[in-house]
């Protein structure tokens, strides 16, 4: 599936749920954030990822701190790398955002922060001493 199909399918609520997993959502977010400026990015992300969520019936499963802050650390991320790169390239060198079990957003937030309401309605900034990059 290209890229275009990708965001088509996930925008209009046709790409199968049971195939759209942590890594297909950090693909996603890297699209936007490869083709918009990154508010406009994190707009349309999560709006498309909540519209998504209530299409697929499970309109609870939105988490705006989780989804802001992994844009926002791809987006330096892709800052960083100082040139543009494809999907698979920025997936090579940031395997640790593609990791769900041990998710890197650990590092910077308190189990019950993330699992918290607040946390779930509103971004909240991270919670823990931020390590060293």
């Amino acid at each position: 599936m290209t890229d275009n199909e990708f965001m088509a399918g996930f925008e209009d609520g046709s790409l199968a749920n049971e195939s759209f997993h942590h890594c297909d959502h950090v693909r996603m977010a890297f699209l936007y954030l490869a083709r918009y400026p990154p508010l406009e990015a994190i707009q349309r992300f999560s709006t498309s990822l909540m519209s998504f969520a209530n299409a697929k019936g499970r309109p609870g499963l939105y988490h705006q701190t989780i989804t802001w802050a992994l844009l926002l650390l791809m987006r330096d991320r892709m800052a960083r790398a100082n040139c543009e790169q494809s999907w698979a390239e920025f997936a090579e060198s940031n395997a640790d955002l593609l990791n769900w079990k041990d998710n890197i957003l650990k590092r910077y937030y308190r189990d019950e922060t993330l699992s918290s309401e607040l946390a779930k309605k509103h971004f909240l900034f991270p919670d823990k001493a931020v390590p060293e990059l």
